[in-house]
């Protein structure tokens, strides 16, 4: 019989990953390979962490690509022109079609910012 006790079982406390390994016949062994195993498991999680905040942001940056994402409406008969994302409406349409965006540009800078706050608070 053999009565030798080499199964090493790590657990890393903050995320709560368990990893075992009984392999190797010395418990030395046993431990450097769990750890290696336990690095690379939280490494994973990390990257796969990171991977959907990335992901997160940049759904919030760009629309679900439908038809019906609209950014800016050009209304002629009205001189009218809305921009969707800010919700944010000028009745000088013949400035603005000559180049004149300013305004806009404005706003948008400053729902941005307002909107850089907002995550900032958050997190």
């Amino acid at each position: 019989m053999n009565k030798t006790e080499s199964a090493v079982r790590l657990t890393h406390e903050p995320t709560g990953v368990v990893v075992e390994c009984q392999d190797g016949r010395s418990q030395h062994a046993n431990y450097d390979k769990a750890m290696k195993v336990l690095r690379s498991k939280l490494y994973e999680l990390e990257i796969k962490k990171q991977n959907e905040e990335i992901a997160g942001q940049r759904k919030s940056m760009v629309g679900s690509g439908d038809r019906s994402d609209k950014i800016r409406t050009y209304n002629y008969p009205q001189a009218r022109v809305t921009d969707h994302r800010i919700n944010y409406t000028v009745y000088n349409l013949t400035e603005i079609v000559s180049g004149d965006l300013f305004s806009f540009t404005e706003k948008l800078r400053i729902a941005e910012n307002a909107e850089r706050m907002k995550a900032g608070n958050n997190g």
